[in-house]
């Protein structure tokens, strides 16, 4: 039960609900055609079975239920001590039920007619009537406080984990690495002046670059994404020259899969930045796909001395994107020489299920 569940309607069902439980028995008998008051220790109390009493029995249920029900509803909202309340909720209670019960009881007497002695007897049964309902309306409220308040906690951390997500994957989004912007810039401007057309190439798959990283997606589908990596790889390409090399097999079945943007890119990226890459040893980055629907970024072992130290959202946020999103890991290997990332493709009929993790719920 979420939004506000300790409303008046809500106090008004239930309290209609006790009340036909309580005169269950009554209804019964009154079809039945028989006395519903039995006697006490053989007096007179044998005030004939009757719609009037029927409906007094049903209405004042129904009070003795509602007004408690309200008094619950009342405290539960209340900022205070879990124990404290708890305490006042009980007493509070007690207290309503003994004073309700004898203000209705005598009112139902009245109504019924009953002799000079039977009041003690219907007073005494009253009370405990009315004690019943009590319990179960105690019950009732504090499972109904505690079930909302478990929906509220699971809303709130689901909101938490969306507002999460999304600010990460925004920074990601919009993270301009400095040193990338820099290094870009210095190669185009030696491209300027050595060869033109290089130039050329090379603004035009910058722009690209900066294109892609300003849309406004959450999951994109494989074949944009290797669009935008190629793009990047040429960049690189034309940076590194010879020293650089870029391998890609992908099944074709794969292209219409989703994958979070920037994936690949910051796989290619986070290579390059703690690999040698020289004419001496050149970097092979391969780029696949697999038969257990992830897409795998892989190169050889070439450990620089000194990692470029970089301050960007890298593989550990990642990691982080997927497992918030997709409640998928990301898979890291390292054997026989070669350094490998696994990323788990999204088939196209769940995306619904993931796009919905990234909307903030309404609590």
């Amino acid at each position: 039960m979420t939004g506000k569940p300790f409303t008046l309607r809500t106090a008004f069902i239930l309290s209609i609900g006790i009340s036909l439980l309580m005169n269950f028995l009554f209804l019964i008998m009154f079809f039945a055609g028989r006395d519903a008051v039995l006697p006490p220790d053989g007096e007179r109390m044998r005030p004939g079975f009757s719609m009037t009493s029927l409906l007094s029995h049903a209405l004042f249920n129904f009070l003795m239920a509602f007004f408690l029900y309200l008094i619950n509803f009342k405290l539960l909202t209340t900022k205070s001590n879990s124990k404290l309340r708890l305490t006042v909720i009980i007493v509070s209670t007690l207290s309503a039920t003994l004073l309700l019960s004898y203000i209705f009881s005598y009112i139902q007497i009245r109504i019924n007619g009953f002799g000079p002695g039977d009041p003690k007897h219907f007073i005494r049964g009253s009370m405990f009537r009315d004690s019943f309902i009590a319990v179960i309306v105690l019950l009732s409220s504090q499972l109904m406080y505690l079930s909302n308040k478990q929906q509220q906690m699971l809303l709130e951390n689901k909101t938490l984990l969306s507002e999460n997500m999304r600010t990460r994957y925004e920074a990601l989004k919009n993270q301009v690495d400095p040193h990338f912007l820099f290094n870009s810039l210095n190669t185009l401007n030696s491209l300027i002046k050595t060869d033109a057309d290089k130039a050329r190439e090379y603004v035009r798959q910058l722009s690209f670059v900066f294109r892609y990283t300003l849309q406004n997606k959450e999951i994109i589908c494989l074949k944009d994404e290797l669009n935008f990596t190629g793009a990047y790889c040429r960049l690189m390409q034309i940076r590194y020259g010879e020293s650089l090399h870029f391998k890609t097999e992908i099944n074709e079945k794969y292209n219409d899969y989703l994958i979070m943007p920037l994936s690949l890119q910051t796989l290619v990226e986070n290579a390059i930045k703690h690999n040698v890459v020289s004419n001496k040893q050149p970097l092979l980055i391969s780029i696949l796909t697999n038969d257990d629907d992830f897409a795998v970024v892989s190169n050889p072992i070439q450990p620089k001395k000194e990692s470029e130290k970089g301050e960007g959202i890298g593989l550990i946020n990642l990691a982080e994107r997927y497992r918030l999103m997709t409640q998928k890991q990301i898979i890291i290997d390292s054997s026989d020489g070669f350094f490998s990332i696994k990323v788990p493709l999204i088939k196209p009929e769940q995306s619904f299920n993931y796009l919905s993790n990234l909307q903030p719920s309404e609590s």
